[in-house]
């Protein structure tokens, strides 16, 4: 899967991923992070996202990455701020008071462009990645977030029955990916409504993930 495949979902308005309300299992488990208001919370893949809405709106600041320039742009426009927008290294970055989104490649971002994050939330990136690039992808977030804290949102179901994305992504492979550097604890296991995309029975599961040395002290 290349950037065209999303360019091209953007362009021809196909974004049934994107919800109309912030998840309700963000509202649900965003707790379990334990931030303070002001903290910083990063979203891979964040789309427009209304989750980024709803953080803004409850007083964290939020940092973001996405491929396409359509979707950040749609983003302020609904979110009714004008972006400063400057060029770092291959990517654009997209600012205002308590938002900054990079557009472009993920893999393109490190850890001083990032800044100091307090967390992340993954609720729609690892899951939109095929299997040859959810390990890469997984150790990149790990390494440029400095192993900040996830609250991270899988689905699982019968990868046969259905083309991805979003892929199901199987607790065996979270655990192949994260328990170097996390502790995980799963916080929900949640049947989907109707299935997935009304065909296939699907479950979406919330995991929490600590820094493994923390847990050790």
């Amino acid at each position: 899967m290349d950037a065209t495949f999303w360019h091209s979902k953007w362009a021809r308005g196909e974004t049934a991923f994107h919800i109309a309300q912030a998840n309700p299992l963000l509202l649900e488990h965003f707790a379990a992070l334990q931030l303070a208001k002001g903290q910083r919370v990063f979203m891979p893949l964040c789309g427009k996202s209304l989750d980024i809405h709803w953080l803004l709106a409850n007083g964290y600041n939020v940092v973001g990455a996405e491929l396409s320039p359509l979707a950040i742009e749609q983003l302020f426009a609904e979110l009714g701020v004008t972006a400063h927008i400057t060029t770092i290294g291959t990517l654009q970055r997209y600012s205002a008071p308590g938002i900054d989104i990079f557009v472009g490649d993920i893999f393109e971002l490190n850890a001083e462009q990032l800044g100091p994050v307090d967390a992340v939330y993954d609720r729609a990136a690892l899951v939109a990645l095929p299997a040859d690039m959810r390990g890469r992808y997984a150790q990149h977030i790990t390494n440029i977030s400095q192993c900040a804290p996830q609250l991270l949102i899988s689905y699982v179901y019968d990868q046969q029955l259905q083309n991805g994305p979003p892929f199901s992504v199987s607790p065996e492979e979270i655990q192949r990916h994260y328990a170097g550097a996390y502790s995980l604890c799963q916080l929900a296991n949640v049947a989907v409504e109707g299935g997935l995309r009304g065909q296939c029975a699907a479950d979406e599961q919330v995991w929490l993930m600590t820094k493994a040395c923390l847990e050790n002290r």
